[in-house]
């Protein structure tokens, strides 16, 4: 089964900058040894299990709880069974494509 998370998580209450919070939970994931994609407004990672994608929400979470009064959070799930390697396997399906379209 491979599991694509897309997640964003950010504390309301700490003013204009939130990536010194950010940064922890990426470090997180980064130390999890999961792939993982960052960009401008979240981060994708690819699981085995449900539950394990939903245990870095969780984890990501309890980095802020202590410091943080107001935590925003947005999850998006593609669940499917069978494949493995699908965070790379999609860019490169998207990129492939393009690259025989006509100018």
């Amino acid at each position: 089964m491979s599991v694509l998370m897309q997640f964003a998580m950010f504390p309301t209450d700490k003013g204009a900058s939130a990536s010194p919070y950010v940064s922890r939970v990426i470090a997180m994931i980064r130390d999890s040894g999961l792939p993982y994609q960052l960009s401008a407004m979240g981060t994708i990672i690819e699981t085995e299990t449900l539950e394990e994608a939903q245990s870095v929400v969780s984890k990501a979470y309890s980095l802020l709880q202590n410091d943080c009064s107001r935590v925003y959070c947005t999850v998006t799930f593609d669940i499917r069974e069978g494949s493995t390697g699908r965070m790379q396997q999609k860019i490169n399906s998207i990129e492939e494509k393009i690259g025989k379209v006509n100018h």
